[in-house]
């Protein structure tokens, strides 16, 4: 099964989808839309929106989708069985306020460095 994932290194939803996939132990391709623009722009261009994760799954779509919705997708087309094993991150939540603040204050913190150049 090929498995494109478009996440956020660092994001509940994100970590909910990599749950899902660890819990089934499917490969799948992690492709950071953070740190790469041209892969948040390769997402919305597939997918037809900005929000994130999305998921490519041999060839369709999920978008804006949370861990629990893939594993849902996965199930009920047969592409996995059901399992006992727990997923090691809650598969439906969001960050919580405190990793909100601290992505915030490095994005800032990014924002304002400046490259120093020795000679």
């Amino acid at each position: 099964m090929t498995i494109r994932a478009y996440l956020k290194p660092s994001c509940g939803w994100s970590r909910g989808v990599r749950a899902v996939f660890k819990k089934y132990g499917l490969p799948f391709e992690d492709i950071d839309i953070i740190n790469n623009r041209e892969n948040y722009a390769e997402m919305v261009r597939k997918s037809g929106q900005p929000l994130s994760p999305c998921v490519e799954i041999e060839g369709v779509m999920l978008a804006d989708i949370s861990g629990e919705e893939v594993e849902q997708y996965m199930l009920s087309n047969g592409l996995v069985k059901p399992t006992a094993a727990e997923a090691d991150a809650p598969t439906n939540s969001s960050c919580s306020d405190a990793e909100h603040a601290a992505q915030a204050a490095q994005a800032a913190q990014a924002s304002t460095s400046k490259a120093i150049r020795f000679f």
